[in-house]
């Protein structure tokens, strides 16, 4: 039986992607795994496609199973909850009355452990048509290059905690200028919010969870040793916006192949991309 999926892709040649590099060359081409795409940008310029699918015509990227199966999935890990964080209970693992999902529910109190997707912020720090790019000193992705990011915290902004994890990953000050992209990536439960920012004063050095900061013309980026699929994938439309001569603002959902990890930046699709 056919199945029609809906996917909103944008027009501008990045609609969900699998980022190739190329046979020559130091640069990568951006290859469309779903569909054409007209290499004109416009903003906020998107189309509905429907893929289809039968049983015989697996997805390697995505799983084989049925509808109670995914919804499983979209509800994170619950099985790793043991315990009620409220009582010490022992954890069931089912499906409340009146829910969709399966829940970690305390079998003494009953109350329900609700997973919530984290916020990652971070900037992309541009000076003298240079990025300032960190080496990270910990796991995961030890010894690779990302944007300073982290973990947003209660009683900041995403701006706040975008400035705040620059200074303790890069030793910089920054100003920041505008939201450059949102990314979402279900598969782990995470969302990216990456500002574009600029040094207050022409000093960097690396803190604690860094062991290398370093400004990078865009040529010389080390597309080879990036961290994470969310800063190959914001590093790659900076490259695209500067070429086109206008930045602009992103919006997508990275979806991760099952059973890869942090350090498999390319293994994934990039769909919904919105830009303005």
């Amino acid at each position: 039986m056919l199945k029609a999926i809906q996917v909103l892709g944008c027009s501008s040649g990045f609609i969900s992607q699998r980022l190739k590099k190329p046979h020559s060359g130091n640069g990568f081409s951006l290859i469309s795994s779903k569909t054409s795409y007209n290499s004109t940008p416009k903003s906020l310029s998107f189309r509905v496609i429907r893929m289809f699918s039968t049983p015989s015509q697996s997805n390697s990227d995505a799983p084989s199973s049925s509808s109670s199966s995914v919804a499983v999935h979209l509800a994170g890990n619950v099985r790793k909850i043991k315990f009620c964080q409220w009582c010490g209970g022992p954890a069931k693992h089912e499906i409340p009355d009146g829910e969709e999902k399966i829940r970690a529910i305390c079998t003494l109190c009953g109350k329900i452990a609700y997973q919530n997707p984290k916020m990652v912020v971070g900037c992309l720090i541009e000076h003298d048509r240079k990025i300032l790019l960190c080496k990270r000193n910990i796991e995961p992705s030890f010894g690779l290059w990302t944007l300073p990011a982290g973990y947003l915290e209660i009683g900041e902004s995403a701006a706040e905690g975008a400035i705040r994890e620059t200074w303790e990953e890069a030793g910089a000050e920054v100003e920041v200028i505008c939201p450059f992209a949102q990314l979402d990536i279900p598969l782990i439960g995470q969302t990216y919010v990456i500002f574009l920012a600029k040094l207050k004063k022409p000093q960097f050095s690396p803190g604690p969870e860094s062991s290398e900061c370093c400004l990078f013309e865009l040529d010389d980026i080390p597309f080879d040793s990036l961290a994470f699929s969310s800063i190959f994938v914001t590093l790659n439309l900076y490259i695209e916006d500067v070429k086109s001569g206008k930045v602009k603002f992103h919006y997508g959902t990275i979806n991760k192949r099952l059973g890869t990890g942090p350090s498999d930046i390319r293994a994934f699709t990039l769909d919904y991309h919105l830009q303005v």
